[in-house]
């Protein structure tokens, strides 16, 4: 994926979250969301943090153990809680100044970055990568943290067009590990994920050796697992469960094989 499609769909997902932040109410920022112990208050702190990270910013100082709480699962988790922890005193038209002025330091960052930088290698969410793929990854934080939002508080809004076809390709990316690894689908399996709606496809995973993503399938699908793209799109980010949503999910072949897999869909920290 190149450059200017990813940066055009990050700097798209930041004026997206703009646009739905803009319209909170006082009462609104405080709202839970699906993610454990976030409002949507600390889901903004969140993004804040990652992009001031980026830039260099250290995170402000807080007065507990973040590691101490319950929904703080590994190191990622507790830096990502520095900011949310840091920030929680914010009011939310602070919050949402603080993200408009770290957005458009990082806009001008991002346009004024060389070839050579967006290239290079650097540690990220899924290990070492170019930066690039860290900047899609990015898109992908923003869009799932934008859905979390408009969840919370029952606003729903456009989930499909150029950003949100950059950050499935995260998604897409995960579901060989899914598939092999989670749900340890045998040798010779063929899977065929059928999306329907706004973010419809047809995705397709055949297990040779190693289970893979590819164009299509070489024989017969073995399970072909049918449901919205709103929902798979939760499913694979943890936000929802397979076992919650029985009625909404079509299973077509080996049962089993497919139940495994959308019972292990999740991949987000």
């Amino acid at each position: 994926m190149t450059r200017t499609a990813v940066q055009e769909a990050l700097f798209a997902q930041w004026t997206a979250l703009d646009a739905v932040l803009a319209d909170l109410a006082a009462d609104d920022w405080y709202c839970p969301t699906a993610l454990p112990g976030w409002t949507v208050h600390d889901v903004v702190a969140h993004i804040i943090g990652t992009e001031a990270l980026l830039s260099g910013i250290a995170p402000p100082h807080t007065s507990i153990d973040v590691r101490s709480l319950p929904h703080v699962r590994n190191e990622i988790g507790a830096f990502n809680e520095e900011w949310v922890e840091g920030l929680r005193g914010e009011t939310g038209a602070a919050i949402l100044a603080r993200f408009r002025e770290t957005v458009s330091r990082r806009r001008t960052e991002l346009t004024e970055m060389s070839v050579e930088e967006f290239d290079a290698e650097t540690t990220t969410p899924v290990g070492p990568a170019p930066y690039l793929r860290f900047m899609r990854i990015r898109v992908f934080d923003c869009w799932m943290h934008e859905l979390d939002i408009r969840d919370a508080l029952g606003k729903p809004g456009n989930e499909d067009g150029a950003r949100a076809e950059v950050a499935f390709e995260e998604l897409v990316g995960t579901l060989g590990y899914v598939v092999g690894k989670k749900a340890k689908a045998p040798d010779g399996s063929r899977i065929a994920f059928e999306l329907s709606g706004a973010l419809g496809r047809s995705i397709f995973v055949s297990v040779d050796g190693r289970a893979s993503v590819v164009p299509e399938l070489p024989s017969a699908a073995t399970v072909s697992i049918r449901m919205d793209g709103r929902l798979f799109t939760r499913l694979a980010g943890g936000r929802a469960f397979a076992w919650d949503h029985g009625d909404d999910i079509e299973l077509v072949g080996d049962k089993a094989l497919g139940k495994a897999i959308v019972d292990n869909l999740a991949f987000t920290i």
